[in-house]
C-alpha cells in the first residue's frame, strides 16, 4: 500500500505507524454490556512492573496506581500493615530509586505522593487558552457519532452502516457545526481536506504536531485514553477478530480521528504553537518512574504481604477426609461460593465440595431458547468447540421466535423518534399498573428456558474422553457419593445495565446454568459410562449427577431434577433442605456488608429496581487457591478466594496444573486487577456513577446525557458511601505443588511468568497445606518460614 510519508523517510513513516499499533494494544478491551467480563485493564501493561508503569499512565492519563498513602499509613497504624511487611517488601524491590532503608520508607509513608497529572493534548492548551471546554467538546462530538456508529440495536438508525470508523466519521464530522459554533472556524473544511485513510491521516497529523517515532508511542496513548470506553470498545472489536483469526482497523480508526482533531485545533489555532512545542519534548522523554513511583510500589508490595502473612496464619495443614461422602457439590471457583461451600459443608461432615471453573470444563457455544444468535459460555481466553441449543419441540420453538421477535419490533416502535412521544401520551396511563408493579418487585414471572442439549450429540467414545478429562480435572476419580450436584452460579437483579458483570467469568458473562445442564446429561448418559473405565474411571450405578444454579444475590439455589429417577427422590429432597439452610447462613453473613441491609432483606435486593448495590460481586477478591478441600476446609476466609480442586497425587504429569495456571489463574488475575483498576484508577478504568449512567448504543454507559463511554465497574461496585468496599491488592497465587513443576510449566507460558515477573500477581506454593515456598522474578524459588 503506497503511502504518502510527508516530511518523514520510509523507516520514520512505519516506526510512526507501528508507535500507531502499539499504542492501541496498550488499552484494554472492553466487553460490551450483555456480556460483561472482566479485563485486566493493565494488560497493554503488563511488560512493566507497577512503577513502570505507573510511571507511563501518570504522563498520558494523570493516574496514580495505588491508594493513597494515607491509607497505607493508617493500616500500620491498626497493625494490619507491619514494620515486617515494610522490610519484606523494601528488601524485594530492585529499583535503585527505592529508599535506604525501613526509616526513610516510614517517612516517606506519611508525605503525600505528589498529584498525577497528564501531559496536556492541543484540546487541553486550547481551553486554557480561550477558556472554553475543548477537551470536553471534542468528547462529545466524538461520543455522539460513536454512540451511533457502533450501536448494537439499541438505535433506531446507524450513521454509514457498514463503512469503516475513520471514513464514517469523516462523512459525519463535514456536516457537524459544533466546533464551529463553539469556535473553530474552518473545522469541517479542514476534517473534508484530511487524506481518506486513517495511515495518511495518522503520519499527516504527526507531522504538522511534530510528533516522531520517540515522541508518537506516548503521545498517541494518551489521545487514545482520551477516548475512555469507545477506544476500549474498539480494542476489544480487534480482540474479536484476533480470536477469529482475522483483524480490526477501528482502533486505529480512532486514533486516527483524535489525531485530526488535534490537527485541527492546532491548524486553526496558531497561538497553541508555542505551549505545544513544549508537549513534544516530554513526550519524547524516556518513561521511567521516580522515587514516589517507586515508595508507591513498595507500599503496595507490603499490603499484600500482609494479606499474605494472614493466610499462612490460616493455612496451618489439612483437616482430613471422611469415607464416601452422602453429597458431593462442585461450585464455580468464583469467591462468592466460598461462603456458600463453607456453609454447606458446617451442616454435615460428610458432605463435600469441589472448586472447579464454572464451565465445567465444557467449550460451549450455546444458541437459547427463541434466538438466531450462538452465545459463547466459556472463558474469552478459549475458542467454543462444541454447540449446545435449548430442546424444544420445533412448533415451541417458532411460536416462541416470533413472539420475541414481535416483542422486539414493539420496543422498537416505543423508542422511535415519530412514534414515542404518541406512544407515551395514549399508553402512558396503562404503564402506570406495569410501573406500580415494578416499584413493588412483583415482575412477571420469566419465561421458562429450555434444556440444554449438545448439537450435534458426541459420539459416546468421544463423551467419555471428555467427561473422564472433567472428572479427572475436578478429582472426582473415585469415591462418589450416590448426588453429585454440579451447581453453576448467575445474578438475578433488576434494572442494572451492568448484570451479566454479576454473571459467571468462565462462563464469558452469562450464567453457569447451560454447562452445568450439558455436563449432567453427559455424565448421566450410560454409552459414556460405558466408556470411562476405558479411561480408568468407574462410576457407581448408583451416582446420578444433577444441575443447579446458585443466585449468588439471593443465595438461593434452583436444582434442575426434573428427569431424575424415583430412586434418587430422598437424596434430593435433603439436598434441597441442605441448600436452604446453607442460603439462610450465607444471607446472614452478607447482610452486614451490604448498606442498609438484615439478613430478611438480602433476597429481595434482587428485585429491587432501584437498589444500586444488589450484593458485592466479587469485591474483596485477593487470593487464589489450588490445592485439596481438606487444606481449606472449615476455614472462613470472607468470601476472598477463589478456590480450585487441584491434588497433586491426581496429576503426575502437571497437566491439570498446566491447564489451571494458563486458564483459571489467569481469568481471576483479570477479575482482580479489574476490580483493582476500578477502585484505584476510577477517572478512567471505572464504570463511573450509576445514578447518572444512560446505556449508549447497547454497549456500555455514559454519565448524563454524552461524553466518554465509562468501562469498568461503576462506583457503587466497589464502594459503600463511605469507604473502599474492596480492598485493592493484586491476586495471590497459593499452588499445592512443587516449585520445580510450577516453574517448568512457566517456563513453557512466558507471558504468563511475566504476569508473576512483573508482580501483576504473587505466586507462593503449598506444602501439607502450609505455605512453603515464594516465586521470585526470573524463576527463583525463596523457602518461607514455617
Amino acid at each position: 500500500m503506497f503511502l504518502n510519508h510527508g516530511s518523514f523517510t520510509a523507516d520514520q513513516a512505519t516506526r510512526l505507524l507501528e508507535a500507531a499499533s502499539h499504542a492501541t494494544r496498550a488499552i484494554p478491551p472492553a466487553f460490551p454490556l450483555f456480556a460483561t467480563v472482566a479485563v485486566n485493564p493493565f494488560l497493554g501493561q503488563t511488560d512493566q512492573d507497577l512503577a513502570g508503569a505507573a510511571a507511563r499512565l501518570s504522563r498520558v492519563a494523570g493516574l496514580s496506581l495505588t491508594r493513597p498513602r494515607a491509607e497505607f499509613a493508617q493500616a500500620l497504624a491498626q497493625g494490619r500493615i507491619t514494620d515486617d511487611d515494610l522490610a519484606a517488601a523494601l528488601i524485594a524491590s530492585a529499583s535503585p530509586l527505592k529508599p535506604a532503608d525501613l526509616a526513610l520508607l516510614k517517612a516517606r509513608l506519611h508525605a503525600p505522593a505528589p498529584p498525577r497529572r497528564a501531559l496536556p493534548s492541543l484540546a487541553d492548551l486550547a481551553r486554557d487558552r480561550t477558556g472554553t471546554d475543548w477537551p470536553q467538546i471534542v468528547q462529545r462530538c466524538i461520543g455522539l457519532w460513536a454512540a451511533g456508529h457502533f450501536d448494537q440495536g439499541q438505535a433506531l438508525w446507524t450513521p454509514a452502516p457498514g463503512r469503516g470508523a475513520y471514513a464514517a466519521w469523516r462523512d459525519w464530522a463535514t456536516h457537524d457545526l459544533t466546533p464551529e459554533i463553539a469556535g473553530l472556524r474552518g473545522f469541517c473544511a479542514h476534517v473534508a481536506a484530511a487524506p481518506d485513510m486513517a495511515e495518511r491521516a495518522i503520519l499527516r497529523a504527526a507531522e504538522r504536531l511534530s510528533l516522531d517515532p520517540a515522541s508518537a508511542p506516548t503521545a498517541f496513548h494518551r489521545l487514545l485514553i482520551d477516548l475512555g470506553g469507545w477506544a476500549q470498545h474498539a480494542r476489544w472489536l480487534s480482540w474479536q477478530a484476533e480470536q477469529a483469526g482475522g483483524g480490526d482497523a477501528t482502533a486505529t480508526d480512532l486514533l486516527a480521528i483524535r489525531l485530526v482533531w488535534d490537527e485541527a485545533l492546532l491548524t486553526l489555532m496558531p497561538d497553541l504553537a508555542a505551549p505545544w512545542s513544549a508537549v513534544v519534548p516530554a513526550h519524547a522523554a524516556p518513561v521511567e518512574p521516580d522515587p514516589d513511583h517507586v515508595i508507591d510500589a513498595i507500599l503496595q508490595d507490603a499490603a499484600e504481604r500482609a494479606h499474605q502473612r494472614d493466610l499462612a496464619a490460616r493455612l496451618t495443614g489439612p483437616r482430613g477426609a471422611g469415607a464416601r461422602p452422602a453429597l458431593q457439590a462442585a461450585f464455580c471457583i468464583d469467591v462468592r461460593s466460598e461462603p456458600f461451600r463453607r456453609a454447606l459443608e458446617g451442616l454435615a461432615p460428610d458432605i463435600q465440595t469441589i472448586g472447579f471453573a464454572g464451565f465445567f470444563g465444557l467449550p460451549l457455544q450455546h444458541r437459547p431458547h427463541a434466538s438466531d444468535l450462538s452465545d459463547a459460555h466459556l472463558p474469552v481466553l478459549l475458542r467454543p468447540v462444541l454447540r449446545s441449543v435449548d430442546a424444544d419441540a420445533p412448533l415451541a420453538e417458532d411460536a416462541a421466535r416470533i413472539g420475541a421477535r414481535a416483542a422486539r419490533a414493539w420496543g422498537r416502535f416505543r423508542q422511535a423518534a415519530v412514534s414515542s412521544f404518541a406512544f407515551v401520551e395514549a399508553a402512558g396511563p396503562l404503564y402506570g399498573v406495569t410501573l406500580l408493579k415494578d416499584a413493588l418487585g412483583r415482575h412477571a414471572a420469566p419465561a421458562p428456558e429450555g434444556r440444554p442439549r449438545l448439537d450435534p450429540p458426541l459420539p459416546a467414545d468421544q463423551g467419555a474422553a471428555l467427561a473422564a478429562t472433567v472428572l479427572r480435572a475436578m478429582g472426582l476419580t473415585r469415591d462418589h457419593a450416590r448426588l453429585v450436584l454440579l451447581v453453576g452460579h448467575g445474578a438475578q437483579v433488576t434494572n442494572n445495565p451492568h448484570e451479566s458483570a454479576y454473571h459467571c467469568g468462565a462462563c464469558g458473562g452469562r450464567t453457569g446454568q447451560v454447562s452445568a445442564r450439558v455436563l449432567a446429561d453427559l455424565m448421566n448418559d450410560p454409552a459414556v459410562r460405558a466408556g470411562l473405565p476405558g479411561h480408568g474411571i468407574a462410576l457407581p450405578q448408583s451416582t446420578l449427577f444433577v444441575a443447579a444454579l446458585h443466585d449468588t444475590t439471593t443465595d438461593r439455589v434452583t436444582v434442575h431434577a426434573d428427569a431424575a429417577p424415583a430412586s434418587h427422590a430422598a437424596d434430593l429432597a435433603r439436598a434441597a433442605d441442605w441448600l436452604a439452610r446453607a442460603g439462610a447462613r450465607v444471607r446472614a453473613e452478607r447482610a452486614p456488608r451490604l448498606p442498609g441491609a438484615r439478613a430478611e432483606d438480602v433476597a429481595a435486593r434482587a428485585l429491587d429496581w432501584a437498589e444500586t448495590r444488589p450484593e458485592w460481586g466479587l469485591a474483596g477478591c485477593a487470593a487464589f487457591i489450588a490445592a485439596p478441600r481438606d487444606v481449606t476446609r472449615g476455614l472462613d476466609l470472607g468470601g476472598r478466594s477463589f478456590l480450585h480442586s487441584y491434588d497433586r497425587r491426581l496429576d503426575p504429569d502437571h497437566k491439570v496444573l498446566e491447564l489451571i495456571l494458563t486458564a483459571p489463574v489467569v481469568v481471576a488475575s483479570w477479575i482482580s486487577l479489574h476490580y483493582y483498576g476500578s477502585t484505584v484508577a476510577a477517572p478512567v478504568f471505572g464504570g463511573g456513577n450509576k445514578l447518572i449512567h444512560n446505556v449508549t448504543g447497547g454497549i456500555g454507559v455514559v454519565e448524563g446525557n454524552g461524553g466518554p463511554l465509562r468501562p469498568g465497574l461503576p462506583l457503587q461496585a466497589v464502594h459503600d458511601g463511605r469507604r473502599a468496599a474492596h480492598d485493592a491488592l493484586r491476586l495471590t497465587v497459593l499452588l499445592d505443588a512443587a516449585p520445580q513443576a510450577v516453574g517448568a510449566i512457566l517456563a513453557r507460558h512466558p507471558q504468563v511468568a511475566a504476569l508473576f515477573d512483573n508482580g501483576w500477581m504473587h505466586l507462593l506454593t503449598l506444602e501439607d497445606g502450609r505455605i512453603a515456598a515464594r516465586y521470585r522474578p526470573g524463576g527463583d524459588w525463596r523457602r518461607e518460614p514455617a
